[in-house]
């Protein structure tokens, strides 16, 4: 080799390893200058750019297990169901609740409050149609040990039961002799008893009608509560404050939570075993002058007398920083609570969030639209329903709903 080609060689070695080390030094100094940040909100529920199209016409978007179904602790995965996608079954409500499945029937029955009706998803075909309208701009459903429908109504203020020959009874509309102010959420238990709660909520303009005036949701007397209403509705004040309420088989209503305990009640369930309740704190209703809720879940140990003791806050529902605020709710057999998450506009952190019976998050499933409330349904109760905004959406999960409805 000749000595020029030699000090060629050399020179290029020379670069070449000039290069390596300035490779491996870049990212150091790139790591070193980069800004300590907190880790942004994640994307719009999706892992993919742009985000994905739920309809039937999308693309397919699951080949294991569904991007937006995520396990924060890895118990999730025992009872999350691989290969199964979320589907969004239908939209066009104005605000969905009260999803609630009919075991008989196999269908879904839910609230779309503004639009004062309830809609019914059919297993069979997927056709969504008006299942009753109006509907008393009714909110929280379900059904109970005798195949019933149990249906909490903002405009009448009460609760109500559909029997199985198609006729109506009222169940609640008063306590001490006061009128209700617009019943949220119910659910049934095996002693033939009825628990529900009752804020403030179907004050609201857009989802009932308001007080009269000088009430609290129409301080100031300029709103009229009768405008498109039927004769003889917006003529009610509010009188109660925020409470939990026990409707005994002999029509009895007793009071089983206080405002104090919980203020703002909204959604609420039993442990599979019903001896514990759950209930939602949320925030403050429209002309609310209690204490107004943190968007919390409280615990109670339920007696033999049917007494709660033993509060204690479940969770706070803080994830990552974020204000999950949790509405209605439902427990699995294992206890797990499976609770809807309205996170506002921190996009990627609505939909719905699991937890251990001890208040341990386990899981999350995200969704594009805030979540109102959740239930188990499809013939093997092993279907999550979602009642989301102006949404349907459905996953199929490894678990099964501890109750009917």
């Amino acid at each position: 080799m000749t000595k020029q080609a030699n000090a060629h060689d050399l020179s290029r070695r020379g670069l070449i390893a000039a290069a390596g080390i300035g490779a491996v030094a870049l990212p150091a100094i790139a790591r070193a200058q980069a800004p300590a940040t907190p880790a942004p909100v994640g994307p719009p529920t999706t892992i993919t750019n742009p985000p994905r199209d739920f309809s039937r016409h999308g693309a397919p978007t699951t080949y294991f297990t569904d991007p937006d179904v995520l396990s924060v602790d890895p118990s999730f995965d025992a009872i999350a169901q691989p290969n199964s996608a979320i589907q969004r079954l239908w939209t066009g409500a104005l605000w969905s609740e009260g999803p609630a499945w009919n075991a008989q029937g196999r269908y879904l029955l839910w609230s779309d409050i503004p639009n004062n009706r309830q809609l019914r998803w059919l297993e069979d075909d997927g056709r969504v149609s008006v299942f009753r309208s109006p509907s008393n701009n009714s909110n929280g459903n379900t059904f109970d040990f005798q195949g019933r429908q149990l249906s909490c109504e903002h405009l009448m203020r009460r609760v109500v039961r559909y029997e199985l020959d198609g006729s109506i009874t009222v169940l609640a509309d008063a306590y001490d002799g006061k009128k209700l102010n617009s019943p949220n959420d119910v659910v049934p238990h095996p002693d033939g008893s009825y628990w529900f709660t009752d804020p403030p909520y179907g004050g609201q303009l857009y989802e009932g009608a308001p007080d009269v005036a000088g009430g609290p949701s129409n301080a100031n007397g300029k709103l009229n509560p009768r405008l498109g209403q039927a004769a003889g509705i917006g003529l009610a004040k509010r009188e109660l404050p925020t409470n939990c309420y026990r409707i005994d088989r002999s029509g009895k209503v007793d009071l089983v939570v206080t405002e104090e305990q919980v203020p703002d009640p909204n959604g609420l369930c039993f442990s599979p075993d019903y001896k514990k309740l759950y209930v939602v704190s949320t925030g403050k209703g429209p002309g609310d002058t209690g204490p107004g809720g943190k968007d919390e879940v409280y615990s109670f140990d339920v007696g033999t007398d049917n007494k709660v003791s033993n509060r204690k806050l479940f969770s706070d529902f803080m994830v990552d920083g974020v204000k999950c605020g949790p509405d209605g709710m439902r427990c699995d057999v294992n206890g797990n609570l499976w609770a809807s998450s309205n996170a506002g506009r921190a996009v990627g952190y609505s939909g719905v969030t699991v937890w251990t019976p001890e208040g341990k998050l386990i899981g999350r499933i995200r969704l594009p639209e805030i979540c109102g409330n959740v239930c188990f349904g499809g013939p093997k109760r092993n279907r999550l329903f979602m009642a989301a905004s102006q949404s349907l959406y459905a996953v199929y999960v490894n678990t099964q709903g501890a109750t009917p409805g």
